[in-house]
């Protein structure tokens, strides 16, 4: 074969290998193509079981809150005051009262409405009775809840409030005189808190009702819309008992059709016009005969398997690329071979270098896997570090704050301790008992404050109660008693007309007015005539005691952090700065607040706010 003919032949041989390469890689390439919708079945199918969890939750929130609210209704109807007005609904005082005990009990549990309907389906009372759109003297005699309760069942419905105008679900009870069922008593709670809390997922949830209409959704714009055509049937019975708006009830423009035992895919084309499709996976809440459906985007499914396929395509197109490279390195290696032996050492050259890259290549990469491994120890020895020294910091905090809080009670302790002496030594045992009770009380508080600490940093599990305002201001003065006295300090107080109860805990309230007045001795260090005002008023439902000094007063920037732990306007060694940020975090449990600013005419005013309360009777008492 002469050179020429060499060439020619070694030419077509490449461009026969090329051509086979790359014709595979096309088929290969179309059969990515073609197995584009197997891809997206198969993600859709991981995507639906995901996501279960989500319709397991959202399903288990709903059926948490119906059996919440469900035994309410019974609990309430079971008030006697409430028989009493539907035998006497001309008694105003006895109805203004109904409608104020109702009123409380709606915001104590959670509850949008509570009304009172006699047996004609009239309103005569409601939690809502002073709002313009009150209950009171609407007539629902129409709503299935009512008629239910009304022979003795328990009543429930989900409506749209046609007085309200608010989505929501009904429980209702029948009120009873004895055996005779003189009234029916109905809750409602509103549903906005679920939508609002489904709107941050990815995810869309709707709920429909027996009938199929969706009256729940993570889109407003689907509120009373339906998956498919309403009944002339179902729509009757919606308009008989006023349940939603008729004019709303427009099914959406939809196209189901199964996916697996499971899923089922549904497409939606909106009223604005985009289109979009969804894998559709539902629950049941038999007790309500509410069907919940999760709706994911199928767009997440394509995307991935678009993704996977580009993938693909890029992996193949590599290795073809590769087998190029291969194939023509080989020829050109045979024609280099065949062409002249000469370049033999020349090659083994290449070769023994290409080695020795390699060998410092995959040295370079055992060095690198050692260093991260070294920085992994290091990260875990920093991270092991923080920890620790984060506890040494909170347990610095909690040590200064015990520190802090048993100094006040044993000072009075102590002061007590040395008044019982001296009345024993004159002879006085009834001042020596009384200054021994009051040792007695401390010891208590020493007792409790462990316990009242954690109110630093989180809300305490102590509940609250009825306390006694007199009580506890005039604890806290006897315990500052000894103080004032050395410093020539004065009181001038609000006298106290009977007994004032309000929400709080007696201990921990003692401890407020105790750091609050201590703090204006304090500020009047270099006062001649120190005087502390303690001022009482009521105001509503609340009551405001305000601890003024006759000091130098506060900056701008002292008020701003008066209540973050451990600062304070004191020398060194008087003050740890934590009284008033406990005060401010045990007012505020008991659901009031404390306040600090300058008196306009001189001075720093400190100003809690507490819940009034009632006395507790006798029989709660014992």
């Amino acid at each position: 074969m002469t050179r020429s003919a060499d060439i020619k032949h070694r030419g077509s041989t490449r461009h026969w290998a090329l051509g086979l390469i790359l014709g595979g890689l096309a088929v290969l390439l179309a059969t990515l193509v073609l197995l584009l919708p197997a891809l997206e079945r198969i993600y859709l199918g991981q995507l639906g079981k995901r996501e279960a969890s989500t319709l397991t939750l959202a399903v288990e929130g709903l059926t948490g809150s119906l059996r919440r609210f469900e035994a309410l209704p019974g609990l309430i109807a079971e008030r006697p005051d409430l028989a009493r007005a539907l035998r006497d609904p001309s008694d105003t005082a006895l109805i203004d009262r109904v409608n104020d005990e109702l009123h409380l009990t709606a915001e104590e549990v959670g509850l949008s409405d509570i009304f009172l309907i006699d047996p004609t389906g009239l309103t005569i009372a409601a939690s809502n009775h002073w709002k313009e759109l009150s209950f009171v003297g609407q007539n629902f005699a129409y709503r299935p809840y009512f008629t239910g309760a009304l022979s003795g069942e328990r009543g429930r419905f989900f409506a749209l409030g046609t007085t309200s105008g608010e989505r929501g679900y009904f429980f209702a009870e029948a009120v009873r005189d004895g055996s005779e069922i003189i009234g029916v008593l109905a809750v409602k709670f509103t549903v906005d808190a679920f939508e609002d809390a489904w709107r941050d997922g990815s995810n869309e949830i709707v709920v429909l009702d027996d009938a199929g209409v969706i009256f729940m959704a993570s889109r407003p714009e689907w509120h009373f819309r339906s998956l498919g055509p309403l009944s002339p049937e179902a729509r009757a019975a919606i308009e008989d008992t006023k349940k939603y708006p008729m004019d709303r009830l427009v099914p959406l423009q939809t196209e189901q059709e199964p996916f697996d035992d499971t899923f089922r895919q549904v497409t939606i084309t909106n009223d604005t016009g985009p289109v979009e499709r969804f894998i559709v996976q539902s629950q049941m809440i038999p007790e309500a005969g509410w069907e919940v459906s999760l709706l994911t985007p199928s767009e997440q499914a394509w995307t991935r398997a678009i993704g996977t396929a580009a993938v693909s395509a890029l992996l193949l197109l590599l290795v073809g690329l590769i087998a190029t490279v291969v194939i023509q390195r080989r020829i050109q290696m045979q024609e280099r071979i065949a062409a002249a032996l000469s370049m033999q050492e020349e090659l083994e050259h290449r070769v023994t270098q290409r080695t020795a890259e390699l060998e410092e290549a995959n040295r370079l990469i055992t060095q690198e896997v050692e260093e991260r491994r070294a920085a992994e120890t290091l990260l875990r020895q920093t991270q092991t570090e923080l920890v620790q020294a984060g506890k040494l910091a909170a347990l610095g905090q909690m040590a200064a704050a015990l520190s802090h809080e048993f100094n006040q009670p044993l000072a009075a302790v102590k002061s007590f301790a040395r008044n019982a002496g001296a009345y024993l030594d004159r002879g006085e045992p009834d001042k020596v008992r009384q200054n021994i009770g009051l040792i007695d009380d401390m010891v208590d508080r020493l007792a409790a404050i462990s316990t009242h600490l954690r109110n630093f940093a989180r809300r305490p599990g102590e509940k609250t109660e009825p306390v006694l305002l007199n009580r506890a201001l005039d604890t806290a003065l006897v315990i500052v008693e000894p103080k004032m006295r050395a410093s020539g300090c004065r009181v001038r107080r609000d006298q106290i007309e009977g007994e004032i109860w309000v929400q709080g805990g007696q201990v921990r309230l003692q401890q407020v007015f105790v750091n609050l007045l201590s703090n204006a001795v304090d500020a009047m260090s270099d006062v001649p005539d120190p005087v502390v005002d303690l001022v009482l008023d009521r105001d509503g439902g609340h009551v405001h005691v305000r601890v003024r000094d006759r000091g130098t007063g506060m900056t701008d920037a002292e008020i701003a952090q008066l209540f973050d732990p451990f600062f304070t306007t004191k020398e060194p060694g008087k003050g740890m700065g934590l009284g008033l940020s406990i005060s401010y975090n045990i007012v505020r449990d008991f659901g009031g607040t404390l306040e600090g600013r300058n008196h306009p005419e001189g001075g720093a005013v400190f100003s809690v706010t507490l819940k009034l309360a009632e006395a507790p009777s006798l029989a709660a008492a014992e």
